[in-house]
């Protein structure tokens, strides 16, 4: 490896994917620097429903990625002893075509279902159960990540926002930040949607929008859901401290339709969904923004035209977070390209 050990690298967001960057970086001795302008998963990481879901209905250009993603979280839980995930399995019966059943989801009959979910008032004769499948806090495993990251030796700078960067001859050498110049052998960019706004600077237009979502957290009575349950009525699962957890899709910013009236119209849907809700009260409800580049694929890689920053930015983050740590780890320490991050290269919107 040569110089690799001792390369300078900033990483610019502390995000779950920014964290599982510094966290891998560091492991291999990279000198990390983590820049946020804000706190630790202050952004979409912190309103994240964050479940670790390897199914995709289509054609799907990073299956590769996926399909490693629960093995190397579970190879991080071996590392690091405060990283929790629930792996509780997941119990899907939206409508899906014929052919979309992922390798590892198993079709169960309407007993079946109701052993896994016993609370269930209205079971379908047939679902699909991914028993490997799991789901996390998002807040708490970025900052077991982060703290990983800091007993290698990474500095974390928390309300520091990048100002704009320094260059040599189309090179990156550094970020101009409000605590001043850091210098980087490379700079990576894991701050979600505020990624295209540090790409405008460098002259470099990535086409990454902010994709809106609802997540809730209600206040209920333990035991109510056992796996992750995803259907046409409801997305939910329970965590470990007994919280009820519900995704919604965002429709628009109507009054109707503001993240505290979703919270309730969920809520009383919940109560139609299942048996034994005595009580669900909303703690609170809020507007995440993920980043969706306008394809869908992650965009993974070092920026064309300019040489010394490298992009991570992806939906599902957190599903994706540790497989894309390690690898892109690799390909920076390393130099070791990885074929499956192939699809996700930047220089895909620049091609003529």
């Amino acid at each position: 490896m040569g110089n690799a050990q001792g390369k300078r690298v900033v990483v610019v967001g502390a995000g779950i994917v920014g964290a599982s960057l510094a966290y891998h970086l560091a492991s291999k001795g990279a000198n990390v620097t983590v820049v946020e302008a804000e706190g630790i998963a202050s952004g979409v990481t912190g309103s994240s429903f964050a479940w670790i879901n390897t199914s995709h209905r289509e054609p799907d250009p990073i299956a590769q990625l996926r399909g490693a993603a629960i093995k190397e979280y579970r190879r991080l839980e071996t590392q690091l002893p405060d990283l929790e995930i629930r792996w509780t399995g997941a119990l899907s019966y939206s409508a899906m075509p014929n052919g979309a059943l992922q390798a590892s989801a198993n079709q169960v009959s309407r007993s079946q279902i109701l052993d896994l979910e016993p609370n269930l008032k209205n079971p379908p004769q047939s679902a699909l159960y991914a028993a490997e499948e799991g789901a996390l806090d998002a807040v708490a495993a970025t900052h077991a990540l982060i703290a990983g990251a800091k007993a290698f030796g990474a500095k974390i700078l928390t309300q520091t926002r990048v100002l704009g960067f320094v260059t040599q001859r189309a090179k990156v050498t550094g970020v101009e930040t409000t605590q001043g110049i850091i210098d980087a052998d490379v700079v990576v960019l894991a701050a979600g949607t505020g990624i295209t706004k540090l790409t405008d600077r460098l002259e470099v237009p990535l086409s990454i929008e902010a994709s809106p979502a609802i997540f809730i957290r209600y206040k209920a009575q333990p035991d109510l859901v056992h796996t992750l349950i995803s259907s046409p009525e409801m997305e939910v699962r329970q965590s470990s401290d007994g919280a009820l957890l519900a995704a919604e899709d965002y429709l628009d910013n109507t009054m109707e339709n503001q993240p505290a009236a979703i919270a309730l119209r969920t809520a009383k849907t919940i109560r139609n969904e299942l048996h034994g809700v005595v009580s669900i009260e909303p703690q609170w409800a809020c507007v995440g923004l993920r980043p969706m580049p306008a394809d869908g694929i992650p965009i993974i890689g070092y920026l064309p035209k300019v040489s010394g920053v490298y992009v991570c930015a992806m939906h599902p983050g957190v599903t994706l977070a540790a497989i894309v740590g390690r690898l892109a780890s690799e390909e920076i320490v390393d130099d070791k390209a990885s074929s499956a991050l192939g699809p996700c290269r930047p220089d895909r919107f620049l091609r003529a």
